[in-house]
């Protein structure tokens, strides 16, 4: 009996603090807002002087240079085709040549040919000219290949055009290109002949002579091509002539070296 006395002398908690309890343990665990944090302090005048005068544009001097240093490599190395960091290249574009701008503004010049064989060299105070095809161009910066004494020094003061594609260089100081293609005929062998009909041999000699005239075109425009395309030797004007100077030039005969060349026409089917 006294268990039971001391059960029911028990004080049981009302419903209501339960639900208060619980109510409060929920609140706890939702997040608190902040706080409002007050407004950032404005640098002083004082502050914003002491900035300034602590800024220093040497530092930002020095990256522009650095930046200007490593494109100027960079732009040296691809323009060089990778020959150098420093633009020390042995044959610039001609764009990069002081010499080429100032034949840009100043224009072609228009020299004969007895001016033009006033720069051939022998007086180191004017540059070295030569001519191909009517074109002259400025061959100073190799003169000791095409100065006195130099291996091609029979191209300098003149249009050689025809020694270019003859190769005999002291003979063929001229652009007078009639008769080079003689150097690509065969030889007439009557023994030989006799194998062609009249037709025939008319015929052939005509397709010769076409192939023989496209070689002496193609052996001449090799150099016209190298000399427009080098760096080197920049364009500086064109040979003036009279309008029918060629009719008051003897023709000249094919020279030595070139006439060893030739040979007898073959016998049909005996061609390799």
């Amino acid at each position: 009996m006294a268990e039971v006395r001391q059960r029911r002398g028990k004080k049981e908690e009302p419903m209501g603090a339960r639900v208060v309890e619980l109510a409060t343990d929920d609140e706890s665990d939702t997040p608190v807002p902040p706080k409002p944090t007050t407004a950032a302090r404005k640098p002083s005048t004082k502050e914003l002087v002491d900035d300034d005068e602590g800024y220093s544009p040497w530092v930002d001097v020095l990256r522009v240079l650095s930046f200007l240093v490593f494109a100027s490599c960079g732009l040296s190395y691809l323009i060089s085709g990778g020959e150098s960091f420093t633009w020390s290249m042995r044959a610039p574009p001609k764009y990069m040549q002081l010499d080429w701008w100032k034949t840009q503004f100043k224009g072609p010049i228009y020299l004969t040919p007895t001016e033009l064989a006033q720069y051939d060299g022998k007086d180191e105070t004017k540059p070295i000219y030569l001519a191909i095809n009517g074109t002259i161009y400025d061959v100073s910066s190799n003169r000791r290949t095409y100065g006195p004494g130099g291996s091609y020094q029979f191209f300098a003061g003149a249009d050689a055009a025809r020694s270019f594609v003859t190769g005999c260089f002291a003979e063929d100081r001229t652009p007078d290109l009639r008769g080079v293609e003689d150097m690509y005929l065969p030889l007439d062998d009557p023994a030989v002949d006799a194998h062609f009909s009249k037709a025939e041999l008319a015929a052939l000699k005509e397709r010769e002579l076409k192939e023989a005239h496209e070689k002496v075109h193609e052996g001449l425009m090799h150099w016209v091509r190298f000399f427009e395309t080098s760096p080197k030797y920049p364009k500086v004007g064109y040979v003036k002539r009279d309008k029918n100077w060629l009719d008051n030039e003897p023709r000249k005969k094919l020279c030595a070296t070139a006439a060893k060349g030739r040979k007898p026409r073959k016998i049909p089917g005996s061609e390799e």
